[in-house]
Formats: C-alpha cells, structure tokens, sequence
C-alpha cells in the first residue's frame, strides 16, 4: 500500500546537496528522498536547521582576507 508523505522539494547544485546528504548523515532525518543531483525531497520541519548547519559549513570555507595575520 502507498503511504504518503509530507515533504519540501530542495533544488540546489550538487556540491549544496552533498553538503546536505552530509548533515543528513550526522541526523539521519532530515532527507525523505534524492530525486536527483540536483533535488532532494527533506523534512519540511528541518529547512530552518539545514539553513543554519548550510551557513556554518561555508562560513569555515569562504576567504576572509581581513581575517590574514599581519594586517
């Protein structure tokens, strides 16, 4: 029988999606389905958490060169 289930389409680049698969893997609730490289079907409860988790992961990679010692 077909059950069905509440969810938020996500359509992002494959680099974000992995790095979302990635906070799924430490939570193991917040992907329903990967539809493709491109879209994800996640919990739309989890979308404010992902947002949150998203913006710490690429803060510690974006280059700050204020943040260069010596200046």
């Amino acid at each position: 029988m077909a059950r069905a289930v509440k969810g938020t389409l996500v359509q992002c680049d494959p680099s974000i999606k992995a790095l979302i698969v990635k906070i799924d893997s430490d939570s193991r609730d917040i992907v329903i389905e990967e539809l493709d490289d491109t879209h994800l079907l996640v919990d739309p409860s989890k979308i404010v958490y992902i947002k949150q988790e998203l913006n710490k992961i690429l803060s510690k990679n974006a280059y700050n060169p204020f943040e260069e010692d010596g200046q």
